[in-house]
């Protein structure tokens, strides 16, 4: 059954006038900006961008081939919005938050025709609501009323809706209820279910944004060691294709220590979406041991699905996030990638006609960027619990050329960047991750936090292997012009310190079961040890010992194995023992 055919109570006021790809012009049609309207006989879902007139022009979220002038427009007179309650976890849906499970379900194949739908949440299924709150209590809105264990690690917090006036509980309710029925009155008379309502557009409200001091850590040693991110904070991930950013994407999504990942699959190939749908489930958690899918929203929205859809799954992604971070939980949300969404609004501008940006993007790209970005952070609640959003945005430049728009407007924005290197990958240098062209504006912010949890001198480390590397960069120039044995012994000592820091320390194996995440205690104890390398083969040099004999000691190579090794701790422990002990033998 078609959409159109489920909604009552609503008149056919407009008729379709012309047809251009995703972009549907009405005539007398009675709506606002960003009202959802059901288009043709099929009701095709659809939102408001532009009024001239009589003349109603309508983003349509579905193949529109087959619709024609003279068919009916319906307008639900609501902005598209989200539906939010428990069942939003463990969920996967397409840009417009229909659940894609159920629509196959639905279907009986995982073809679906145009204009079905389905509620974002099941409105059936009850849930096991446990008050946190008594009758006489007074809520302001935000507060938590109640608690429900949506999944294995997730409890889900009902809250007062963040417009609601609040007032005196009058009524409250314990046991078994679907998300749409009352469990708590307040004598304002209003009522609250476990089910809300948000437009995607319109942020959801919170008492202040503060400074994050915490880092997002995500496992991967050349983002935790040179450039973290902070809880609440913004990174880019741009690179060409080929280059690893679905998969760096992917790990964060596996390993960050976010309460809640959500994760925007908005204009990628269908293959690798496929592959995160497929793996997630079977993925473990590393903190609680449950399945990954426990605490991860998924949104599909594949290269080959209605462009229009995925201009607006960005903003169903950043809605969903809010939510849980108004629960006091820290957020994750990666999109991958921006540049498909800054595509798909290119193709809906160039369809209404809009003047054109640079290379044919809206005008307001950098606003809709901005817009977008600006909803992350770490703040103080409304109830007075802090939660926090991260989001990690990848970029697709076209043929890696970072100076492209999208590129240069989201790096004005977000405060980390780990730039994606296309001769890194071809070296099979993973991630590719150039640690020259990268930075984080986060490190001065997170220093005391990873002083006070991993080492002391945990900058002071950092900055000597940042300048061992920038060190080498230099040296790398003129091994080029005139050959590594040319260089003074020092130099060269130089670059084997190096060699190992990119080897040993840099390159990470996201598919190797000890690799693929290293605790943060490991990546500084793993470039301790190549600093014990660094300082004892200085020493023999300074003593006299040929550069090639402290090249050749025995336990030097043992560096590139710390990586895969399950007992780090005691690995590194006797390999720095060695070190000390063969190095000072030559001398």
């Amino acid at each position: 059954m078609s959409q159109a055919e489920d909604i009552e109570s609503v008149d056919e006021d407009g008729l379709i006038e012309s047809v251009s790809g995703p972009v549907v012009t009405a005539t007398d049609l009675d709506a606002r900006m960003n009202d959802v309207v059901y288009v043709g006989d099929e009701g095709l879902m659809g939102e408001v961008i532009e009024i001239e007139g009589n003349l109603t022009t309508i983003q349509v979220y579905e193949e529109t081939s087959g619709v024609g002038p003279g068919e009916p427009v319906e307008n639900t007179g609501e902005p598209l919005s989200v539906d939010l309650g428990p069942g939003v976890l463990d969920a996967i849906y397409d840009g417009v938050q229909r659940p894609l499970d159920v629509l196959e379900e639905k279907m009986g194949t995982a073809f679906l025709d145009r204009g079905v739908d389905a509620p974002g949440i099941d409105f059936e299924t009850e849930w096991e609501f446990t008050p946190t709150v008594e009758e006489g209590d007074t809520l302001e809105a935000g507060d938590v009323v109640g608690e429900v264990p949506e999944t294995e690690s997730i409890t889900h917090r009902v809250m007062v809706p963040p417009d609601y006036e609040g007032g005196e509980v009058t009524s409250v309710e314990s046991g078994s209820f679907t998300v749409d029925e009352v469990v708590v009155e307040l004598d304002s008379g209003e009522e609250v279910t476990m089910h809300q309502e948000w437009p995607v557009r319109q942020s959801r409200p919170a008492d202040t944004k503060e400074t994050p001091t915490v880092p997002l850590v995500s496992g991967q040693r050349i983002l935790d060691g040179l450039f973290p991110i902070a809880k609440g904070g913004t990174a880019a991930i741009p690179g060409p294709f080929g280059s690893g950013k679905t998969v760096t994407q992917h790990q964060l999504a596996k390993w960050a220590d976010a309460d809640i990942v959500v994760y925007v699959g908005c204009g990628e190939r269908g293959n690798e979406m496929t592959e995160v749908i497929e793996d997630f489930p079977e993925l473990e958690d590393p903190t609680t041991g449950k399945p990954l899918m426990a605490r991860t929203t998924l949104i599909a929205n594949t290269s080959n699905m209605p462009v229009a859809a995925r201009e607006s799954c960005i903003y169903t992604g950043i809605t969903i996030a809010e939510y849980f971070r108004d629960m006091g939980y820290d957020v994750a949300l990666m999109a991958d990638s921006t540049s498909r969404w800054a595509e798909a609004m290119r193709e809906i501008s160039s369809r209404l006609e809009e003047m054109p940006g640079e290379e044919g993007y809206p005008a307001y790209l950098a606003a809709a960027l901005s817009e977008f970005y600006e909803r992350a952070g770490k703040f103080q609640l409304m109830n007075g619990d802090e939660g926090s959003i991260s989001v990690i945005g990848a970029v697709s430049p076209p043929g890696g050329d970072f100076s492209e728009p999208v590129t240069q407007n989201t790096l004005r924005i977000v405060k980390t960047f780990w730039a994606l290197d296309a001769d890194l990958a071809e070296r099979r240098h993973f991630p590719s991750i150039n640690w020259d062209e990268s930075y984080s504006l986060y490190r001065q912010q997170l220093d005391p936090w990873f002083r006070e949890n991993v080492a002391d001198d945990w900058p002071e480390v950092r900055q000597w292997a940042v300048d061992v590397l920038d060190e080498e960069g230099e040296l790398q120039e003129i091994v080029q012009l005139v050959g590594k044995d040319a260089l003074p012994e020092d130099q060269q000592l130089t670059l084997e310190v190096a060699r190992y820091l990119r080897e040993a320390w840099l390159q990470q194996n996201a598919f190797h079961d000890v690799d693929t995440y290293c605790d943060p205690k490991k990546t500084y104890r793993m470039l301790e040890a190549i600093r014990t390398f660094n300082d004892e083969a200085f020493d023999a040099l300074e003593a006299g010992v040929p550069v090639e004999e402290i090249q050749n000691v025995d336990a030097a190579p043992r560096l590139n194995r710390m990586n895969t090794s399950e007992e780090w701790n005691e690995f590194i422990d006797e390999l720095e023992s060695d070190l000390q002990e063969q190095i000072r033998s030559l001398y």
